[in-house]
């Protein structure tokens, strides 16, 4: 079987996390996501979607146990560091 979208990107840009008290929340996932997506060059699908998903690939958004990784992690962080000048 092949490996779905949303699993490339958990297996590229997450790692498990299981003793953190601080694992990624929704939103954050998501645009660790996006970040995954435009590094790719393909269109990020809905929000709606990417929950959908997640879902499939056995990953509760809310409480995922996750960690960011690679270069989508760097991307992210940088996106969404606000600029000071």
């Amino acid at each position: 079987m092949a490996t779905s979208h949303f699993q490339q990107f958990l297996n590229d840009a997450t790692s498990p996390a299981p003793d953190t008290d601080i694992p990624l929340g929704a939103d954050c996932l998501y645009g660790l996501y996006t970040s995954w997506c435009l590094l790719q060059g393909m269109a990020p699908k809905t929000s709606a979607s990417f929950r959908v998903g997640m879902r499939l690939c056995g990953i509760n958004v809310h409480h995922s146990r996750l960690k960011t990784k690679g270069r989508a992690a760097a991307d992210y962080i940088l996106a969404s560091y606000p600029y000071t000048s």
